[in-house]
């Protein structure tokens, strides 16, 4: 790495040390922290390489896998450009400079609200039904069977659970099923996506179901975006050991930036959210927070459902 390189790369770090998962990591190669100037420089187009280097540099070191230390630095770059200057204290957030699609094309799923609100990921048609009639607003069945008998009778049963009810309710992977019982809307997650073609999610767009995709990251969200989701899940935010997570929690810095890139998107924020956390979760500007056991653990889960429903009411909707 070269001088300049390692200048900007150090200048990155240290205005963005928040955003590291560990003990902030840097290279021997970079400049004293003495000899940063955080904010803008002009810089010439023959310098992008330089800034799209630095930042992936910085990236890694801020405990980002390779894909997303890619994706930022190529946001950066793309900045750079269009702002005719570098500044380190500037981390991307302009969908432009991610070629983030826009949810308005022609191929995008079915719309949902902007804000779905207190979002409940359960386990069976009965815990959809008593969370829905306790007046969560957005409920999940996440129904876990080899079965396709079992399954298709519990995705009806949980269609049959939220009638009468202003509750929307999204199934979890069995999008088949979910057509045919008539649900609002399918949730995927990057391996759910994996396994569908074309003309799987084809099918899914034409039933009119909304979809939503689970994120873990910037290359993910990307990813999940492009296929004009309904809207992008966030996570893990918190630690949780509900299920086995590829990748670390991502904690509340970095859903801010990424709640603030996808700003256009609906979004939910999900992983280790309680009553006690909800506060600072809402305050990176999400528009819905899933939670599974602050509501599925809870000695009386109607009373948390209206705790956190409350709590959600104080604060009110996202800035942006």
């Amino acid at each position: 790495m070269n001088t300049t390189t390692s200048h900007l790369a150090q200048a990155i770090l240290s205005a963005h040390a928040a955003l590291a998962l560990g003990a902030l990591k840097t290279s021997k190669s970079f400049e004293p922290p003495a000899l940063i100037h955080q904010g803008p420089t002009a810089i010439k187009n023959e310098a992008d390489a330089e800034v799209y280097q630095a930042a992936h540099q910085a990236c890694l070191a801020l405990d980002f896998d390779e894909a997303d230390a890619d994706v930022i630095a190529s946001a950066w770059q793309a900045q750079t450009q269009r702002t005719g200057q570098f500044d380190a204290t500037q981390w991307p957030t302009e969908p432009e400079d991610f070629g983030l699609r826009h949810r308005t094309d022609t191929e995008a799923f079915a719309p949902c609200p902007q804000q779905l609100g207190l979002y409940a990921v359960l386990p069976d048609a009965a815990w959809v039904g008593r969370l829905a009639r306790a007046g969560v607003p957005t409920v999940q069945l996440r129904f876990k069977s080899d079965d396709a008998q079992a399954i298709r009778q519990e995705v009806q049963a949980a269609v049959e659970a939220v009638r009468g009810t202003n509750a929307l309710l999204f199934i979890n992977d069995h999008w088949q099923a979910a057509i045919e019982a008539g649900a609002y809307g399918v949730h995927l997650g990057q391996e759910d996506l994996d396994s569908l073609s074309e003309a799987d999610l084809g099918a899914i767009r034409r039933a009119g179901l909304r979809l939503g995709i689970s994120s873990h990251g910037y290359a993910e969200m990307l990813r999940a975006a492009h296929c004009g989701p309904s809207y992008i899940a966030m996570g893990a935010v918190f630690a949780t050991t509900l299920k086995r997570m590829a990748t670390p929690p991502q904690g509340l810095a970095r859903l801010q930036v990424y709640s603030r890139l996808l700003r256009h998107y609906p979004t939910v924020a999900i992983g280790g959210i309680d009553l006690e956390r909800l506060g600072s979760v809402l305050a990176c500007g999400v528009g819905s927070v899933g939670v599974v056991r602050a509501l599925v653990a809870a000695d009386q889960p109607e009373a948390a459902a209206n705790a956190l429903l409350a709590r959600m009411e104080q604060v009110g909707p996202p800035a942006y």
